[in-house]
């Protein structure tokens, strides 16, 4: 249930916004490195988002939080869809992501508390080979998993932020 931390665990669901602009014909995602003030993640590339509060709905916390920490007003985001939600070995509860197209190029204001630094990639610069890669990490159950990477000028995207990005290309380049 959105707002309310899941039995067996400490942590509330959260959900984030996947924003894409065109410019210049081209489609771009905007993209935050977390602040070094945070408890978790810190200095880590991620989508705007976070925990649903009480009496929130996934879609409505990622509107909030894409607000609260780059400015984005949820009166210019038109949401359209939504990913496959996730989790992550440090945080059990899920992940939603919302993919959201924007009228154009926002004017991003990173709230210092949450956000070290928003940016934009075009999405076709993360299919370049020199940008993506992939590795079978092993874990301590004997399980693997494939781990994505996007090597991206003064940042490297990984761990959950990589696997969304890799299903919104996924979704882009099948159906364009």
């Amino acid at each position: 249930m959105p707002g309310i931390t899941l039995p067996g665990t400490s942590k509330r669901p959260a959900a984030v916004l996947c924003a894409l602009f065109d410019e210049d014909g081209q489609c771009h995602v905007i993209l935050t490195r977390r602040s070094s003030r945070l408890r978790s993640h810190t200095h880590q590339v991620s989508f705007p988002g976070g925990r649903i509060d009480r009496g929130e709905t996934p879609v409505e916390a990622a509107l909030r939080e894409a607000h609260e920490e780059v400015g984005l007003d949820p009166a210019t985001v038109e949401v359209f869809g939504q990913l496959s939600s996730l989790s992550t070995f440090a945080n059990p509860a899920p992940i939603t992501p919302f993919v959201a197209e924007l009228r154009g190029r926002p004017l991003l204001l990173p709230n210092p508390a949450e956000v070290e630094r928003a940016f934009s990639v075009p999405l076709i610069e993360l299919t370049h080979s020199d940008v993506y890669s992939e590795e079978l990490w092993k874990f301590p159950d004997g399980s693997e998993q494939p781990m994505s990477f996007f090597e991206l000028v003064g940042d490297t995207v990984w761990g959950a932020t990589a696997r969304m990005l890799r299903e919104l290309l996924d979704a882009v380049l099948l159906s364009g």
